[in-house]
């Protein structure tokens, strides 16, 4: 079972933390006010009151041994600097980490901190991507400098295979699941619809018109595959 921390329980915090629980996690929440750990007591593994700050308290939690660490403390950046330090200093070795701003982001890659996210701003970003195309249903940065789409299939994708498409080889970009719907007519007689996802595309495989393709890639790559779908 994947082991994960997440320091902070505002909006964000507590998101990650409930959803990775609900994934079947083992989630530990820490803040520093108590009506926040009382409110995510239930709703995760175990929750505790801690100073994250408080290099003697954070120790005790063990937190070298989870998985990863989730810095959830945006506004207080001295806070959220001064923990992450004693995050590197106990032996964490995944800290992702929220950033309000690009100093904030700045210092934290500074300590040594991999993973760093602007929740805001790339909440804005896919929605800005999602309503510049009417074929982009969903679109998600990495930090990896790379891009998860959902793209309806274009109309000249339509009836040719996987291996005629090319992606990969002529765009870098992978195809890594088919999403479709199919009319099918139930024991009863009666129509319906049936939703499937191909999650292990062949090189064979057709696309058909309505199949929402999921695809990673470099984000400049991405980017420029929805302006020659557009």
């Amino acid at each position: 079972m994947a082991r994960f921390a997440v320091i902070g329980l505002g909006k964000f915090g507590m998101t990650v933390a409930t959803t990775l629980y609900k994934h079947g996690a083992e989630v530990v929440a820490i803040d520093n006010n108590q009506n926040l750990v009382d409110e995510a007591q239930s709703l995760v593994t175990s929750a505790y009151k801690v100073d994250s700050t408080d290099e003697i308290a954070v120790k005790q939690l063990q937190l070298h041994e989870m998985d990863a660490v989730i810095l959830a403390i945006g506004q207080n950046i001295e806070v959220s600097i001064l923990t992450s330090a004693i995050l590197k200093k106990i032996g964490v070795a995944y800290i992702h980490a929220k950033a309000d701003n690009k100093l904030h982001a700045k210092i934290l890659e500074i300590i040594g901190v991999q993973n760093i996210v602007f929740p805001e701003e790339q909440i804005g970003m896919q929605l800005a991507n999602t309503l510049l195309s009417k074929n982009i249903e969903n679109y998600i940065d990495l930090t990896s400098g790379h891009s998860i789409v959902e793209l309806i299939a274009p109309k000249d994708y339509v009836g040719k295979s996987l291996q005629e498409l090319a992606l990969p080889s002529e765009k870098n970009i992978n195809i890594i699941a088919i999403k479709s719907e199919r009319l099918v007519v139930t024991e009863d007689g009666d129509n319906s619809i049936e939703r499937r996802i191909n999650d292990l595309p062949g090189a064979n495989d057709i696309i058909h018109e309505g199949d929402v393709l999921v695809l990673l890639g470099p984000k400049n790559r991405i980017n420029d595959l929805i302006i020659q779908t557009t």
